[in-house]
C-alpha cells in the first residue's frame, strides 16, 4: 500500500465504538483512519485490508487504502484527551481509508443489482462478516454506486492467536448465517454465483492481498511471515472446503 504521512486531524467519527477519525495527510489527501492504537487493536487493520483486497478482486467498490504513519506532534495539539490519548496510542504505521466526500448511507430507498448484492453477501459469508445488518449496514453510495466499507469485525479466528495459531479447518466448516443481512432479500443468487466467485480468489491473488499487509501489523506468536501463511492457510481452507459456510434460506 502506499504510505502517507498524517498532516492534521480533522474530527473524530463516533458512530462506532473504535473512534476512527478523518485525517489529512502529505499526500493531499483525505482519509477515514483507523488506529492502532483502538481497542480491537492490530487484527482489525489486518482484516481490512486483506477484506478490501477480496472485495476488489471479486469486482466490488471498496474505498483505497494507505498506510498512514502517525508522529507524536499531530497529538500534541488535540484538544480531546479522549482522542489525545488514542492518537498517542497509535504512533507508527495506521490505515488509511479513501474519504468519499458526498457520500452517504446505504438504506431501503437504494436500488442494487441482484447480483453486487449477493457478491456482497458472497464475500461476507467467505470472510465470515458479522457486521452488515440495518443496524449497521457499513455500505455507502456514492456518485449511484453502493461501495462496501467497515471489514474489520470479519476473520474472527485471528483474535484467538494470541496463545498460538488455531486449526483451519474449524474455520473451513464454521457456518455463516444471513438471517440479519441487509442485503439478505438477495440470498437466493448466492449460492448461483458460488464457483464464479470462488474461483477469482486465487491462490496468486491471495498472495498479493496478504502481502499488501505490513509486517508490523503481523503481530502474534509467530513471526510475520507465519502469520500471513496462517491467514492464507485459513482463507485456502475455507474456499477450498465444501461450503458448508454458503449461506441459503431458512438455515441458521
Amino acid at each position: 500500500m502506499p504510505r502517507v504521512t498524517a498532516t492534521r486531524f480533522v474530527t473524530p467519527l463516533r458512530e462506532g465504538g473504535s473512534l476512527p477519525g478523518i485525517v489529512e495527510a502529505d499526500d493531499l489527501g483525505t482519509y477515514v483512519c483507523k488506529f492502532r492504537g483502538a481497542g480491537q487493536g492490530l487484527p482489525v487493520l489486518v482484516a481490512e485490508v486483506i477484506v478490501s483486497g477480496l472485495a476488489e478482486a471479486l469486482g466490488l467498490k471498496t474505498p483505497s487504502l494507505v498506510e498512514v504513519d502517525l508522529t507524536e506532534p499531530i497529538a500534541r495539539y488535540e484538544a480531546d484527551e479522549e482522542v489525545q490519548d488514542l492518537l498517542n496510542a497509535s504512533l507508527g504505521l495506521n490505515l488509511g481509508v479513501d474519504f468519499l466526500p458526498g457520500s452517504f448511507g446505504f438504506d431501503s430507498g437504494v436500488e442494487v443489482d441482484s447480483t453486487y448484492a449477493a457478491t456482497v453477501m458472497w464475500l461476507d459469508a467467505y470472510v465470515a462478516n458479522v457486521d452488515r445488518s440495518w443496524r449497521n449496514p457499513n455500505l455507502l453510495v456514492w456518485h449511484g454506486d453502493v461501495w462496501v466499507i467497515d471489514h474489520g469485525a470479519s476473520l474472527y479466528f485471528h483474535h484467538g492467536w494470541a496463545g498460538g495459531l488455531t486449526d483451519p479447518q474449524r474455520f473451513a466448516e464454521q457456518p455463516w448465517s444471513a438471517d440479519d443481512h441487509v442485503l439478505g432479500a438477495h440470498l437466493d443468487a448466492v449460492a448461483r454465483l458460488d464457483v464464479e466467485l470462488g474461483a477469482r480468489i486465487t491462490d496468486a491473488v491471495l498472495d498479493e492481498i496478504l502481502g499488501r499487509v505490513p509486517d508490523e501489523w503481523l503481530v502474534g506468536p509467530v513471526s510475520p511471515a507465519e502469520m500471513r501463511a496462517a491467514y492464507r492457510a485459513f482463507l485456502v481452507a475455507r474456499r477450498d472446503g465444501n461450503r458448508s459456510w454458503l449461506p441459503k434460506r431458512g438455515a441458521a
